[in-house]
């Protein structure tokens, strides 16, 4: 007797939806920065020679390459000296290699944005933050006149607050390298929404940070929005990014979803691998917020995280897949660095589509197969289209937000028990 024993019902039938999301792409990448670069704070800080440090390192941000590359151009264009550096925390194994390896494959290359990348792990102690030590990337610190962090503002996935991922966060963590990110994840993401805006506050009176390059992406994961903001705007006005990134933001659909299956988990996608803004879930359980999800399913790991599960944990059934693409020491440095054990647990482990989907359906409480609510994702970032039982289709009915694309057809596996994709 095997798994099998739990595969007791029909599944019902599901069909496609687009969901209308918001839509805002640039066109102009170096024009947008230009413009943005162009407003009278900004461009009074330009001189000849100036030591530029671009700090960069967050995955999965649209058209990086581009953003980095026009910044460059505007330096040069201003006759200063530009280089990039990683600003990402302990990521990339917490090596000097290691990040220029993720800056490589995240298409910061010198080839590519016209500057030199130089990367460390050396870091100075450069003030307290609320009791807390900060640290603070060496090589630019000691070898810049003007210290530039570009990063996306949008939700955080383990702790909310008036400002949670942005450059702030950035200042604070990313570019305290490993020393920084475990002393600020020492404290707990309960004092995160307290401690990092007191900690870029310090970075930025004792450092040349003079302004950010703050990008919003729309509901497609599209850059929409590219603005320099000078430091003693950050705080405020990316608080109202904030506000903007989570209404741009696409969701899930209803108000319970009985079993989600995602097709892939990464950091590229969300830094704990599936965005907790949208399955409502963390380590520690469920999370306010619609719908409320009874079990979830990760089919894969994405290509660019490169063996990275953090979060794997948040998950109740994972694919033999996924569990044997994860790289144990990326992994763990990455939760031990942010004291969350439980994202690299393995879940319940299967080999097949068909075993995930059942075994997932059996945890579920007051839940028939026939009658269940199940809904499959790529991943927590691209949900503007999705596959949805036929039961939650119909309470969707009515609801502009939600498009049939065609009818219902079978939930479908394969003579290997994998999902059978049209």
């Amino acid at each position: 007797m095997g798994l099998e024993v739990f595969e007791r019902g029909a599944l019902p039938a599901w069909l496609r939806l687009r969901q209308r999301v918001h839509t805002e792409r640039l066109g102009d990448i170096p024009g947008a920065v230009a413009a943005t670069c162009a407003r009278p704070e900004v461009a009074a800080l330009w001189r000849p020679g100036l030591r530029v440090a671009i700090g960069v390192g967050s995955r999965g941000i649209d058209r990086l390459p581009e953003v980095v590359a026009a910044l460059v151009a505007e330096v040069r264009r201003n006759q200063g000296d530009p280089f990039v550096f990683p600003a990402m925390g302990s990521h990339g194994g917490a090596t000097d290699a290691g990040q220029r390896e993720m800056l490589f494959h995240l298409g910061v290359t010198e080839a590519v944005v016209g500057a030199p990348v130089r990367s460390s792990m050396e870091t100075i102690r450069i003030g307290e933050a609320g009791g807390v030590p900060v640290w603070f990337d060496r090589t630019a610190a000691e070898g810049a006149d003007l210290i530039i962090p570009v990063n996306r503002v949008k939700p955080h996935t383990d702790f909310h607050a008036p400002t949670e991922s942005g450059l702030l966060k950035m200042i604070a963590i990313g570019m305290g390298k490993q020393r920084g990110a475990d002393t600020f994840h020492g404290q707990g993401f309960s004092e995160f929404g307290r401690l990092i805006p007191a900690a870029a506050e310090t970075a930025c009176a004792r450092l040349p940070i003079r302004f950010g390059l703050a990008l919003v992406e729309d509901g497609r994961g599209n850059l929409g929005r590219i603005e320099a903001v000078p430091a003693p705007e950050l705080r405020e006005r990316e608080t109202a990014l904030l506000r903007l990134a989570r209404d741009w933001m696409p969701r899930l659909p209803g108000q319970r979803i009985d079993v989600l299956l995602i097709d892939r988990l990464g950091k590229d996608i969300s830094g704990i691998g599936a965005d907790t803004n949208v399955v409502h879930r963390y380590y520690t359980g469920t999370l306010p917020g619609a719908p409320q999800i009874q079990r979830l399913v990760v089919r894969g790991l994405t290509p660019a995280t490169e063996g990275n599960a953090s979060g794997i944990g948040l998950a109740d059934v994972v694919l033999r897949r996924a569990a044997a693409a994860m790289d144990p020491l990326a992994t763990y440095i990455n939760c031990i660095t942010a004291k969350t054990p439980e994202g690299a647990r393995l879940p319940l482990t299967v080999d097949t589509d068909r075993q995930a989907v059942y075994v997932a359906l059996a945890c579920c409480l007051r839940t028939e197969p026939e009658r269940a609510a199940i809904v499959r994702i790529p991943d927590t970032k691209h949900l503007e289209e999705l596959w949805v039982s036929a039961p939650l289709a119909q309470d969707l009915r009515g609801d502009p937000r939600w498009e049939p694309l065609g009818g219902p057809r079978p939930i479908a596996f394969d003579p290997d028990g994998m999902l059978v994709d049209d």
